[in-house]
């Protein structure tokens, strides 16, 4: 088992940009490949990037190619979620996610989600 925990979110106006952070619990963090979400009231929840578990591999959604990165400092337990030119489009409740060891593909572990709002 594993606990995340989301901070950094917020307001920010479009075009700026905010660092949202997952720190997890335990020693074990790097065993596991770490994804970001997000979610509008109304809407299904949205993919955003994944990470693997030595950080040399990412992928990201479609609509946050080029603007979005995502890091991880394994020695800290955290994953980052660096957010470039954001537009009133991004604003939702961002969620941090661990992958299941057992079913790949599959997130286990949520964190609580931490609000980023972008104005005009």
């Amino acid at each position: 088992q594993v606990q995340l925990v989301e901070s950094g979110g917020g307001l920010v106006q479009a075009g700026g940009s905010l660092r949202l952070s997952c720190a997890a619990s335990g020693r074990t963090f790097s065993s596991y490949t770490m994804g970001w979400f997000r979610q509008v009231p109304g809407k299904e929840r949205e993919f955003v990037a994944t990470i693997g578990r030595s950080g040399g591999r990412t992928y990201y959604g479609n609509s946050v190619k080029g603007r979005f990165t995502i890091s991880r400092d394994n020695a800290k337990s955290t994953v980052y979620l660096q957010m470039n030119s954001l537009k009133p489009e991004d604003t939702a409740v961002y969620y941090c996610a661990a992958e299941s060891t057992v079913v790949r593909g599959t997130y286990d572990y949520w964190g609580q989600g931490t609000q980023v709002t972008v104005s005009s």
